[in-house]
């Protein structure tokens, strides 16, 4: 970090070797793999809100949404929108059945429904949306921080994950939580002064952005004809509930929380707290979006090294003719994720900037630690003491906790690095978190919601879905010849299409095999 002024380098060494130090304090309390993995339920719920708001508030958010939104518009806050009817669902049903079984796992109950192939599909599907959800992250904090810093996005990478796998490994949930509740006052500060400095740069100020982004539609929130085959606002609302409702019902980074708190009401509070800090700061970082739109309509010479820097990275080994005419076709949509860390390069007061580049790295590093929390409790419990060891030793356990949780990083880290070069963040995490988690939460609901529901028709009724779900990602690579064979509706509709598909197959294969059951009951009688 070298080109960063001394204050800001000050600033930024300060708050890595603050979050490291949290991680030694409470290494002290980690004596076991209860306190490792769930704090020993001693955590108050207004800290375990903070800390769920801290993890949806990651660098996907900080930095996706302004880019999202500066390249068109505010579609994707329907996600967010979407959040108080999942966090209903959630604290109504399914807070009180995790606490009253008690289980760390979101997945245990899953076997004891439908047989040993459900946790498992269960667990791998998990581990895969979380290895998507922390590379995306580690790709964005790495795409901010190489515009203000000046080094690679693989240096970045590995310098900020070796910070977090030192705090999450040593402290375990109780660092992971405190950490996070630092990270969430400091990134939601960030955005504030970001904004700021935006509106106030902006000649005109608030009145001209307003003004800008109406004339450019940069404030709707999509068609509302009923129209599933592009982001209308109605696909991203049921996209949206279906992946909240999969992140508050059964996604082990929130679930694990809920058994960190002293009671089932102290659990729902959290969940609200953080609906309630989320949606109105997540509309900030949309309107932050819009504003930089404004700002560089103004001032469009500004723009120049931004649409060089993304030619150069798609071009890498093209010649400066042909960098300069990709440039020149760039739109706003390709480049939308380099404008705000090209703002804080240039704008950003010195001072301010270690500030804004702490928040970053709050926006990824809550996330992440969480991440690798919740894949090692679950590589622990669901996967080595299901299949390879089942009495482990305390010793043991912390033992397995710690090496997991540093491999899931480390993993995390190389999916990020592989990331390098695509064109929405937000997007891509999207995507992956829905062809990952659609197959989860309709056999999870099945389980909850039909009680009669067997082995033989989930496992039906899951890979029917999985089909779906595997046709719907990758039919648009068919050729033209097959272009009727291709999937019509918009890529969001494949979350929300894989978990009604398994839901509902479920429930009818259930009644098919509830109407032939009685009467082979009465042929049974007859003979």
């Amino acid at each position: 970090m070298k080109s960063l002024p001394f204050i800001d380098l000050v600033i930024v060494i300060a708050y890595l070797v603050g979050m490291v130090g949290v991680g030694i304090y409470f290494s002290r309390n980690n004596t076991s793999a209860d306190q490792f993995t769930k704090a020993s339920g001693k955590i108050p719920g207004w800290a375990i809100g903070i800390s769920i708001y801290a993890t949806f508030l990651s660098s996907n958010t900080f930095l996706g949404v302004p880019g999202k939104a500066y390249g068109s518009n505010w579609n994707s806050f329907v996600f967010s929108l979407s959040m108080p009817f999942a966090a209903w669902v959630a604290t109504k049903f399914f807070i009180p059945f995790y606490r009253n079984t008690g289980a760390v796992s979101a997945y245990t109950h899953l076997e004891e429904r439908f047989g040993p192939w459900a946790r498992t599909y269960a667990v791998v599907c998990f581990l895969l949306t979380q290895l998507a959800r922390m590379g995306s992250i580690f790709f964005g904090i790495a795409l901010s921080l190489q515009a203000l810093t000046g080094y690679p996005m693989s240096t970045i990478m590995i310098v900020v994950g070796i910070c977090i796998v030192l705090y999450t490994v040593m402290g375990g949930m109780e660092a992971v939580i405190w950490t996070e509740v630092v990270q969430g006052v400091i990134k939601t500060v960030g955005a504030f002064v970001i904004l700021y400095l935006v509106v106030s740069g902006m000649e005109g100020g608030l009145p001209k952005i307003m003004e800008i982004g109406k004339a450019n539609d940069k404030f709707s929130l999509g068609s509302f004809a009923p129209d599933f085959t592009q982001a209308s606002f109605w696909v991203v609302l049921l996209y949206g509930f279906f992946m909240n409702l999969n992140n508050f019902g059964m996604d082990q980074n929130y679930v694990q929380r809920y058994h960190t708190t002293s009671s089932i009401k102290e659990a729902a509070s959290s969940v609200w707290l953080c609906v309630y800090l989320y949606l109105p700061v997540s509309l900030i970082f949309f309107l932050l979006g819009s504003c930089l739109y404004a700002y560089y309509q103004s001032n469009p010479e500004l723009l120049n090294i931004v649409r060089m820097q993304v030619a150069t990275e798609r071009l890498p080994n093209g010649s400066s003719q042909a960098i300069a005419q990709l440039a020149s076709t760039l739109t706003p949509a390709d480049y939308g994720d380099k404008v705000m860390p090209h703002f804080m390069v240039t704008k950003v007061p010195v001072g301010l900037l270690g500030l804004i580049i702490a928040a970053i790295m709050s926006a990824a590093m809550s996330t992440i630690s969480s991440g690798m929390n919740a894949s090692a409790t679950v590589f622990s419990v669901d996967i080595y003491q299901k299949y390879i060891k089942s009495n482990l030793s305390q010793k043991e356990s912390l033992r397995l906790l710690y090496i997991a949780t540093t491999v899931f990083g480390l993993l995390g880290m190389i999916t990020g690095i592989a990331m390098i070069g695509v064109k929405s963040v937000l997007d891509v995490w999207w995507m992956l978190s829905g062809i990952f988690a659609g197959g989860m939460l309709g056999l999870f609901l099945l389980g909850i919601v039909s009680r009669s529901t067997k082995n033989t028709e989930a496992l039906t009724a899951t890979l029917i879905g999985i089909v779906v779900i595997i046709w719907m990602t990758f039919s648009s690579q068919l050729p033209d010849k097959y272009e009727y064979l291709r999937n019509p509706l918009h890529q969001n509709m494949i979350m929300v299409v894989g978990t009604l598909t398994i839901f509902l197959t479920g429930m009818l294969l259930t009644k098919l095999k509830g109407k032939t059951q009685p009467e082979e009951e009465v042929l049974a009688n007859k003979h």
